[in-house]
């Protein structure tokens, strides 16, 4: 029983110890303040841009980037709300993804910012991959669009619909999509549409959808969480990112 507990207590401490190189970010975006998560893996395969739902960055992006270091990828956790701004009433969380759906411009400026930040702290963004969840994915997907030459694309149950007069050819990397089959705020259609623009634009890509899986499905601890289409979209990820970095 004792020797159990030493190696769990052991395990903890290994477990902290992995995430010590993480810390939050204060950096600056035309001339505004943002708090990004930043952590280095030693001997890196990559870099990854994660980009947070519209909570904003919290905890839950946080245990991603740690996820990911663990890997072996440099991580950094962007923040395109602004420091200190994580909204937490649903009234809030629209006007803050409103704001930057409607000024897309400005959400492309604060991709490329927390992308040069991550290069100002040493990685190695030009081996790289973007990744993000809900309001995240739809962001990603505007990435992808800008021709931001990134070797991928993840999004995860994230906006799919193209802006109009916006186009995917000048699309850089490949575009991987996670989608769930029950969700409700992203329809099946809208998935459908992607994937035709994503063909008829010459743009690698590889779309996946889990049958009973709602939006927001990978959220732990959330009602709406799917362990089965969490557990095999993020093996489907991790793949991926061993194919491309």
């Amino acid at each position: 029983m004792h020797t159990r507990l030493l190696i769990f207590i052991l395990g903890i401490i290994l477990n902290v110890n992995a995430h010590a190189g993480g810390k939050m970010i204060q950096y600056e975006v035309n001339g505004q303040p943002y708090e990004g998560y930043y952590i280095a893996a030693t001997d890196s395969k990559g870099f990854i841009l994660l980009v947070h739902d519209w909570d904003g960055l919290t905890d839950y992006e946080v245990k991603r980037a740690n996820m990911l270091a663990e890997l072996g990828y440099s991580v950094f956790a962007a923040d395109l709300f602004g420091a200190g701004v994580r909204p937490t009433e649903v009234k809030d969380k629209r006007q803050h993804t409103g704001e930057l759906y409607k000024d897309r411009q400005k959400m492309r400026a604060l991709l490329k910012g927390a992308i040069d930040t991550a290069a100002k702290l040493g990685a190695a963004t030009s081996n790289s991959v973007a990744m993000g969840y809900c309001f995240g994915g739809a962001a990603v997907l505007e990435l992808a669009r800008s021709g931001k030459p990134l070797k991928g694309f993840a999004s995860f149950h994230g906006g799919l619909t193209t802006p109009e007069g916006q186009n995917y050819t000048n699309t850089r990397g490949k575009i991987m999509v996670y989608h769930g089959t029950a969700d409700t705020a992203i329809t099946m259609d809208q998935f459908a549409a992607l994937a035709t623009e994503l063909e008829a634009n010459g743009v690698a890509h590889e779309m996946i959808t889990y049958s009973g899986a709602p939006h927001a499905f990978t959220v732990f601890g959330s009602e709406r969480y799917r362990e089965d289409a969490d557990k095999k979209s993020w093996a489907s990820f991790t793949e991926f990112l061993a194919d491309v970095l």
